[in-house]
């Protein structure tokens, strides 16, 4: 019998724009739309930063209300994750719209970071800057995660990140079951090969799930790697513009469809929504705001 695995669709991000991909969604009905093209092709879990109707980042609460009433409205019971990371960003706009909204998940950085993209034509550094998410804002994220009954995601970029949990788990904070995102292939953070997934693999605790989140286009390797190692993957717009033959996506959609298509050469099939959240323990909140 095929493993069933769960495919999340990460639709927009902040970095990618229309210039680069045509299919980048920035109003909450395009997200919205993105989403039901995600879930239609196979994804359970819906991966999403908010955007200004221009594109560019968005992080007050009004923002992610409109593309919660889109989401929810055309997606129906899909689990929703939304993003806590931002540059420069107080920590209590970067949380708000999670105690606000009470999604099911929330991503959750688990340490800092140098973080730039390099171009080797050019032979310079584009977004240079270091992602700071000391303990003391993670723990702070944590405590409002945990009030707001939403699941952390912890998206970790290097092995350190993975043992910054520890402690947090030993406080009672973080509490079972853990999620655990190996997000691979940022400069500053760890590369993204095999050999290094399975490394990372073995670092987490028991009670643990976990997705690999591929950046750029050793995406695909790495989802092929996560399937044949019975495990949980990311993909979509906001990690990876192209698909497997290298041609530009249309649509997150297509993304999930691709993937879809490796899975099943591979013996696996996508789970359902109401499967995702059986294998996660995640229920379905039913008196949450804009249920």
């Amino acid at each position: 019998m095929p493993q069933k695995l769960i495919i999340s669709a990460a639709l927009t991000g902040v970095l990618a724009n229309r210039t680069q991909c045509e299919g980048i969604p920035y109003t909450a009905e395009e997200i919205a739309e993105e989403g039901r093209r995600a879930i239609e092709a196979g994804a359970s879990i819906l991966h999403i930063h908010a955007r200004q109707d221009n594109g560019m980042p968005a992080y007050d609460v009004e923002s992610y209300r409109k593309i919660d009433e889109a989401v929810k409205a055309k997606c129906g019971n899909v689990i929703i994750n939304y993003s806590t990371g931002a540059i420069g960003i107080p920590q209590e706009e970067r949380i708000h719209h999670i105690s606000a909204l009470q999604p099911d998940m929330a991503a959750l950085n688990m340490g800092s970071m140098n973080y730039a993209i390099y171009s080797k034509k050019q032979k310079q550094f584009y977004h240079d800057f270091v992602f700071a998410n000391p303990f003391k804002d993670i723990k702070y994220f944590l405590e409002k995660m945990n009030e707001a009954d939403c699941r952390p995601e912890m998206e970790c970029f290097d092995t350190g990140h993975l043992n910054n949990a520890m402690p947090l788990i030993d406080m009672g904070i973080l509490k079972p079951p853990y999620q655990f995102s190996m997000i691979m292939g940022v400069l500053g953070g760890i590369p993204a090969t095999t050999e290094n997934l399975l490394h990372q693999v073995k670092q987490i605790p028991s009670e643990a799930h976990w997705q690999v989140v591929g950046i750029g286009r050793k995406q695909w390797k790495m989802v092929a790697a996560a399937i044949t190692m019975g495990g949980n993957f990311r993909v979509g717009l906001e990690d990876n513009l192209y698909l497997p033959n290298g041609d530009m996506s249309k649509s997150n959609g297509e993304c999930v469809e691709k993937a879809v298509e490796m899975m099943r050469m591979l013996d696996s099939e996508p789970a359902s929504i109401e499967e995702a959240r059986a294998i996660l323990a995640l229920p379905k909140k039913e008196n949450a705001e804009l249920s």
